[in-house]
C-alpha cells in the first residue's frame, strides 16, 4: 500500500535500488523503452506505476 506521500515520480538510482539492479541497467532499460521514463527538464524520471509495469512484464514472460 502507498501513501500520500509517495513520489510519483522515481530518480533512476532509486528506481535501480528498489529492482534490485544496477543504474547502469535502468539507464539502459530507459534507452530501450522496456522502463518507461518521463523528461523533466534536463531529469529523466520514471513513474511508480512504469516499475509496476515493468516487472509485471517480466513475470509474464518468465510465466510463457
Amino acid at each position: 500500500m502507498t501513501s500520500d506521500l509517495d513520489p510519483l515520480l522515481i530518480r533512476p538510482e532509486k528506481a535501480a535500488e528498489l529492482l534490485g539492479i544496477g543504474r547502469t541497467k535502468v539507464y539502459a532499460l530507459m534507452r530501450s523503452g522496456a522502463l518507461r521514463s518521463v523528461r523533466v527538464g534536463g531529469l529523466r524520471r520514471i513513474p511508480r506505476t512504469a516499475l509496476i509495469e515493468f516487472v509485471t512484464c517480466l513475470e509474464e514472460e518468465n510465466a510463457a
